[in-house]
């Protein structure tokens, strides 16, 4: 197939006249390819390249860290200072070869800390994970005004620092149950001040980070965020307030809106407890960006399920969405987008990763997350993929690696 015959090769034009050559969205994955002190690494400048040469229009880094402090798992990037400077450029460069655009993934995982890296995890409300995650995560501690403040500030900083490097954006991660995520749900954000109460209050967070974000890099950069379309929880964020931070952050400026959902404790995100019709039309929360495209004119991706040419072409040429959302088989093909635009492309057979023992099968997020992040690693040592790789290698692997660390909840 020729390039010009796809739908997916047409460029996409930002509000803020930024210009992406395709609707291709590499949506960010845990690499786990920072150093043990948290500093990006030479893994992660080839697998960018690599990436960047496989034609997607943007690519989206995996979690950093805003804080050395806060991290979601062992091995994140994390972004306080200029201190990781040269490396920092090089991973832009690579990532932004070809004109591929190379945004920076901002995080605070809150709660979401895992106690063997977390002395005192931080969220808006005292309120700890359930669902059998106790075992996991220490109990947090509700954060004071001046942290929330503080915190935001890291954004900001971070954000600045991205720039200078040389990404081309940023994106807020709201989704998944990390701390933004927090305080947007009534569930998590109990709080009684400015913080917390109604919606309005509760979105505040989200609202100032980016507002301090913009202060930072000016009107020009992009500024992206991944917006859960609901928790999927009893008493948490729901789609009709999903819709109305949606409406926000667009009427403030946002740039681009990647939709998502769910959260540890029902990660629906990672295809748990999806329906089979959903499975079988591919994108996971495409009804959600179906009601969002009546709502704001900011261009919408959607990132979750999509796996064969076809469905990623009639989701595109509907304008239910405006970008294709892919993450897993950017591990497996790497350069996913070029085939499609060379008409070489076969839909990625992403099987689960499973034991066959139930036990360990419980934890089969856990085994999968493990299984890719090794294919990354892989990638980043110049080497290819191996959909083949036998879980229980993974699984050897990860235990030497990680120690029981590796049974801690983890999530893109």
């Amino acid at each position: 197939m020729n390039q010009s015959k796809s739908v997916l090769s047409n460029a996409l034009h930002l509000p803020n006249g930024t210009i992406i050559k395709n609707r291709i969205f590499k949506s960010a994955m845990s690499e786990a390819l920072g150093t043990a002190h948290q500093n990006p690494s030479p893994a992660l400048v080839t697998l960018y390249k690599t990436w960047a040469d496989g034609g997607a229009g943007l690519v989206v880094t995996g979690n950093v860290m805003i804080d050395r402090n806060a991290l979601g798992e062992p091995n994140n990037v994390a972004i306080e200072d200029e201190r990781d400077m040269e490396m920092l450029m090089k991973w832009a460069k690579a990532g932004t070869e070809n004109g591929t655009h190379l945004w920076m993934q901002l995080n605070h995982p809150g709660k979401q800390s895992p106690k063997l890296i977390s002395k005192e995890p931080v969220a808006p409300s005292a309120v700890p994970l359930t669902g059998g995650l106790q075992r996991f995560f220490k109990e947090p501690r509700a954060l004071v005004a001046s942290e929330i403040v503080d915190v935001i500030n890291r954004f900001g900083e971070a954000a600045r620092i991205a720039k200078k490097a040389g990404f081309t954006g940023v994106q807020i991660h709201a989704a998944h149950g990390y701390l933004v995520n927090q305080f947007l749900s009534p569930y998590h954000n109990q709080r009684t001040d400015e913080w917390g109460g109604t919606l309005v209050n509760r979105m505040r967070f989200l609202e100032e980070t980016y507002n301090e974000i913009r202060k930072q890099v000016g009107s020009s950069f992009p500024i992206g965020i991944k917006l859960n379309s609901a928790d999927f929880q009893k008493g948490g964020f729901t789609e009709d307030e999903s819709m109305e931070v949606l409406q926000r952050m667009s009427e403030i400026g946002m740039d681009l809106i990647e939709i998502s959902g769910g959260n540890y404790e029902n990660p629906i995100m990672m295809g748990t407890n999806v329906k089979e019709t959903t499975i079988k039309r591919e994108a996971y929360f495409m009804d959600y960006a179906k009601k969002a495209q009546k709502l704001i004119s900011t261009p919408i991706v959607v990132t979750g399920g999509f796996r064969t040419q076809k469905g990623m072409e009639e989701a595109v040429a509907s304008e239910e969405i405006d970008m294709v959302g892919v993450a897993r088989p950017f591990a497996l093909v790497p350069d996913l987008a070029n085939k499609i635009f060379t008409g070489s492309y076969e839909t990625v057979d992403a099987k689960p990763i499973r034991t066959g023992i139930k036990l360990l099968d419980k934890s089969a997020s856990l085994l999968e997350i493990g299984w890719y992040e090794q294919q990354l690693a892989r990638i980043g040592k110049s080497k290819s993929p191996n959909p083949n790789h036998n879980v229980w290698i993974s699984l050897l692997q990860n235990l030497i690696g990680n120690g029981r660390s590796v049974f801690s909840k983890r999530r893109a």
